[in-house]
């Protein structure tokens, strides 16, 4: 039994399709990303707390991607 792709893209010689984990660590990276940039250039945050809030919010944004690729 396969699982159907939870995000498709569309390139010049087809379609390809993502799987579902692929999607969810992209979903979560991004959003560690832009988290630890804006704690730590923006809002001066320490490298600490950074690191905390990007866990954080990687971590809620990982759920959501799931949540989401699982409809």
């Amino acid at each position: 039994m396969t699982s159907s792709p939870a995000l498709t893209i569309a390139t010049p010689t087809g379609v390809m399709a993502v799987n579902n984990w692929l999607y969810t660590l992209l979903h979560a990276a991004a959003a560690m990303g832009f988290i630890f940039l804006l704690q730590r250039f923006v809002l001066n945050a320490t490298l600490e707390s950074s690191l905390l809030w990007a866990a954080v919010f990687g971590g809620c944004a990982a759920i959501l991607a799931t949540m989401q690729a699982n409809r």
